[in-house]
């Protein structure tokens, strides 16, 4: 079973949780970077993917895969944006063909929850066996809390999602 993790992660939450997913199960770990990168500022970032959203504007990504084709398993990880899964992941989704194989969404978010995002990843891969998502609270960048997933909260997440793995048999 070959396996790939793609992510999408502003402040590092995400990548944490790709990465400890990767310390688990292996495979290929890729980060999404745009063409043209999201601004520093964060309330620019939040009117750009609120206008990208209200559009239907899918950024161009500076990331290619590689021979999509030869994996099986597709990990997809991103934060919760706007109450949706971040245009960028969009962009992913619909570059590449993803029929015949299992997609895994993960999420990290300000304690909002995935909003519309696991039911999007539904949508743009409708070939696809999706999985039970996983989905932790990172920081509140909004307010200046960037919460990279570390120390005691490193440890609670990597218990949980070792646990969340074991639920979706993909680990023993």
């Amino acid at each position: 079973m070959r396996i790939l993790i793609v992510y999408l992660s502003r402040t590092g939450n995400t990548k944490a949780i790709a990465e400890i997913i990767h310390n688990y199960v292996g495979g290929k770990l890729v980060v999404l970077e745009l063409q043209t990168p999201y601004p520093e500022n964060y309330r620019q970032t939040v009117q750009q993917v609120v206008h990208e959203n209200e559009t239907g504007f899918l950024p161009p990504l500076k990331t290619k895969v590689d021979s999509i084709g030869q994996y099986d398993v597709v990990f997809v990880g991103f934060p919760t944006w706007d109450m949706q899964m971040p245009p960028p992941i969009k962009t992913f989704l619909h570059e590449y063909n993803f029929a015949g194989k299992t997609i895994i969404p993960f999420n990290t978010n300000a304690g909002y929850g995935v909003g519309s995002s696991f039911e999007t990843v539904k949508e743009l891969c409708p070939n696809s066996q999706i999985l039970a998502g996983f989905s932790t609270k990172g920081g509140i960048e909004r307010d200046g809390i960037l919460f990279v997933i570390k120390g005691e909260k490193e440890k609670q997440v990597r218990d949980e999602v070792e646990r969340w793995l074991k639920k979706i048999t993909f680990l023993r």
